[in-house]
């Protein structure tokens, strides 16, 4: 029978092991939603424009990428960054620009339908007020593709969150690695790990519920 014990998860205990990596994680979570919405759309966009020199390069990144499990990525490029250019990235900033990278794959796949779902018939009206295509995409299609996939867009970002625990491979100090630490230091592995499950659990459920929440306004608006 498992002998556990809490007591030893105080605020200094908390404080001093729990929040760097926790913010750490939220950090992580941020720059790789945004850089990779942005990059996303960039590389949905090139996979719309019906010009093969701009698709096949887009399309060979995000179908790439989503064949790659994310730890290898991770992997790969902290060891294999600082033997190319001779240089060591650090674990923290070698996870931003890997999540960046790997999550724009698949927010382009989620903003390539959400381009697409948008009538036709909108494009066409845009052109005919003497719209350039640039000036459809970024007044008339884009801002209608994210309102549609937001709750999409959002839920990608919570399994993002989950996903932040694999940087522990290359030993930077995210939310699991702080819980780790106390475990290790105060001999209740058991513990932070349960408390660790816990914390996920009720940060991506109750993140859940808000998109869920979302997703039926937005249905209301349509």
């Amino acid at each position: 029978m498992l002998n556990l014990d809490f007591a030893f998860l105080n605020w200094g205990v908390i404080s001093s092991f729990v929040l760097k990596g926790f913010f750490f994680s939220i950090q992580l979570t941020l720059i790789a939603m945004v850089g990779g919405i942005l990059i996303g759309t960039l590389l949905a966009l090139m996979r719309l424009s019906g010009k093969p020199w701009l698709e096949m390069p887009a399309a060979a990144y995000v179908n790439t990428l989503r064949s790659i499990p994310l730890v290898m990525v991770i992997l790969w490029f902290f060891l294999l960054i600082p033997l190319m250019t001779g240089k060591p990235l650090g674990a923290e900033l070698s996870a931003i620009i890997t999540f960046t990278l790997f999550e724009a794959a698949y927010y382009s796949e989620i903003m390539r339908a959400g381009i697409q779902s948008v009538p036709k018939g909108q494009v066409y009206a845009g052109y005919a007020v003497g719209m350039t295509y640039r000036q459809t995409m970024q007044l008339v299609v884009l801002p209608q593709a994210f309102r549609n996939m937001l709750p999409v867009l959002l839920t990608q970002t919570i399994i993002l969150f989950q996903d932040t625990s694999l940087v522990y491979a290359i030993g930077a100090y995210d939310l699991w690695k702080g819980l780790e630490i106390a475990g290790k230091n105060f001999n209740r592995p058991a513990e932070t790990t349960l408390v660790a499950a816990v914390a996920y659990f009720v940060i991506c459920f109750g993140l859940s519920m808000l998109v869920r929440r979302l997703q039926k306004k937005i249905a209301i608006i349509r």
